[in-house]
């Protein structure tokens, strides 16, 4: 029931009508019995800097942030974790009293959904493919997990520059080099993790692969960031070689589980989050 002591959480974004967040928010809320509820506002551009002088002034408690607002919304703030200043991009606000503090929960969420397949990572060779936003957010925070990092991107100067920030200021043996078919070929010979962070494969292009069937081997895992298709033509290439997988949506729900922490200070059920996620999908027809 919702009363004067409800808690407002929220996501912001344009557009914001394909969020799978309210669901997984929501359901979390419900099982744990919080009081807390969960909405989703379409905010344009434009608009950013009043939505957030909403946020302060209706006291919403806490706050997502997706596309186009993760850069832009901290000049709003009034305070970045480490992480948040590391990447350049905010996705979760806390409001501390008044005080909004910017988290970026990406490269947790991805952690997060590796080390529930690796376990241990710290001998492990990750290569990641694209050099965007997100695969900013998660090479800050696997540097420091693995033993060795590639990043391969066919604009090479986007890679080689990601591989420098990440070098100054975490540390770690991190590499960059041009994405073509003789450098993916040589990266895959001795890499364990391969991380998919482009749009390639995603819906309408189901059937468009970063890596060739043949590169892919049992004892690797494949990690694809797409969740429209659940299940790319990557990660059927990969089961069907008998290599473990791990798919978007359970990135989404791992860094959804950490900004479920942050505000209600309460352990996240992974469980129920992915379920309700899983439930909403079948409702949009995007999985049977």
């Amino acid at each position: 029931m919702i009363t004067g002591r409800t808690k407002l959480c929220a996501v912001i974004g344009d557009p914001i009508e394909h969020s799978l967040s309210p669901c997984i928010q929501n359901a979390a809320f419900k099982h744990l019995g919080l009081d807390y509820v969960y909405v989703a506002f379409r905010v344009r551009y434009e608009d950013l800097e009043w939505a957030m002088r909403g946020v302060r002034s209706l006291g919403i408690y806490g706050l997502n942030v997706t596309m186009p607002h993760k850069i832009g919304v901290i000049q709003h703030l009034d305070r970045l974790d480490l992480e948040a200043k590391l990447v350049g991009a905010v996705n979760t606000i806390l409001n501390d009293g008044g005080v909004l503090v910017g988290y970026n929960t990406d490269g947790l969420g991805a952690l997060k959904a590796l080390q529930e397949v690796e376990g241990d990572l710290r001998a492990k060779k990750a290569l990641m493919i694209g050099a965007g936003g997100a695969s900013r957010a998660i090479s800050f925070t696997l540097a420091r997990e693995v033993r060795e990092l590639s990043i391969l991107n066919r604009t090479y100067e986007r890679a080689k520059a990601l591989a420098e920030d990440v070098r100054r200021t975490v540390g770690g043996d991190v590499r960059a080099y041009r994405l073509s078919d003789e450098t993916l070929r040589a990266e895959m010979r001795n890499t364990n993790i391969i991380i998919n962070a482009t749009p390639v494969g995603m819906h309408p292009n189901e059937d468009e692969t970063p890596i060739p069937r043949e590169l892919l081997r049992p004892d690797m895992t494949v990690f694809d960031l797409v969740y429209n298709p659940i299940e790319t033509r990557l990660l059927k290439d990969a089961k069907a070689v008998g290599t473990k997988t791990i798919d978007g949506l359970t990135m989404l729900v791992y860094q959804g589980a950490a900004s479920f922490e942050l505000w209600t200070g309460v352990k996240a059920p992974v469980g129920v989050m992915m379920d309700a996620a899983k439930e909403e999908l079948k409702r949009r027809g995007v999985i049977n």
